[in-house]
């Protein structure tokens, strides 16, 4: 069963977007409050309302899980190296779909089948067919096995690497989705301070 395109419903909002767009299209290319927020891609989280943001403030990097990878730290150096940002946050969220799998369970259900997944009670499972493709082996999914310390590594990760600057300040959170709230990882924060 083919699912109902949403692509008109977002054209006709992009529509009604661009005609009250006003003066945002003379917005500079460095953000305006010079901050990078590292996040994941649920859906639930909305960066711009639970940092008080706007158009033209933050970089936004968003990946599954909010995750140091490779591309994460590549774009907050061109955040900060050529567009000026001086602080930096890591945020990862409660709830987050990356606790509930890990590495061999998505190489598993890749190689049996690429079609979509459902969750049950006892964890993702194929109700495709086949074929799949053993190419996931490749991957680190970056899975999250505690939440807290996911946090306090990809902080570490991005302090130590090489081509990040120790003055910029990157701090750690997990974002509460059953509240709303901010929650700083102080141990994160710790690590990530400038030096």
């Amino acid at each position: 069963m083919t699912a109902t395109s949403l692509r008109p419903s977002i054209l006709e909002a992009n529509r009604a977007y661009a005609e009250g767009f006003g003066d945002r299209g003379k917005l500079p290319l460095p953000p305006a409050k010079r901050i990078a927020i590292l996040t994941c891609m649920d859906a639930r989280l909305d960066p711009a309302r639970y940092a008080g943001l706007v158009e033209g403030d933050a970089h936004v990097i968003r990946n599954a899980g909010g995750r140091a990878s490779d591309d994460a730290i590549r774009s907050l150096v061109i955040s900060y190296k050529l567009l000026g940002t001086q602080e930096w946050f890591v945020i990862h969220h409660t709830n987050c779909g990356m606790e509930f799998f890990t590495n061999d369970t998505i190489r598993g259900l890749l190689h049996r089948s690429l079609d979509t997944a459902v969750l049950g009670p006892s964890g993702f499972e194929d109700v495709g067919a086949g074929p799949g493709s053993s190419a996931g082996e490749a991957i680190d999914w970056l899975t999250i096995e505690n939440l807290e310390q996911s946090v306090v590594d990809d902080v570490r990760r991005i302090r130590e690497h090489p081509l990040v600057p120790g003055r910029i300040p990157i701090h750690g959170f997990i974002y509460q989705v059953e509240t709303g709230e901010l929650r700083e990882v102080l141990e994160a924060s710790e690590i990530g301070a400038a030096r």
